[in-house]
């Protein structure tokens, strides 16, 4: 195995892991946003109400992605496992 390969290897996994967290990331990002400028507007002040709605749209983004998330990294593990031949080169 040469390093060039180990580069593009550890390219395609980091590449995979952004690709795989980004819609979790943004949701959370975009839930968070839209309640803390609630808070501002309203003048609410409550701990909790950050964290419930950001909980909630991660879990529902969960359920909508799944087919997309296990395809994905099914699909990763198969290009992974069929390149084992060519590192023993």
């Amino acid at each position: 195995m040469n390093p060039d390969y180990t580069v593009d290897l550890l390219r395609g996994l980091l590449t995979q892991a952004v690709t795989v967290a980004a819609p979790f990331l943004l949701t959370a990002l975009v839930v968070g946003l839209s309640v803390s400028l609630f808070q501002t507007i309203t003048s609410i002040q409550e701990q909790t109400l950050t964290f419930v709605p950001k909980a909630l749209a991660v879990v529902a983004l969960l359920f909508m992605v799944l087919p997309w998330l296990i395809r994905t990294l099914m699909d990763f593990t198969v290009a992974m496992i069929s390149q084992i031949p060519n590192m023993v080169r």
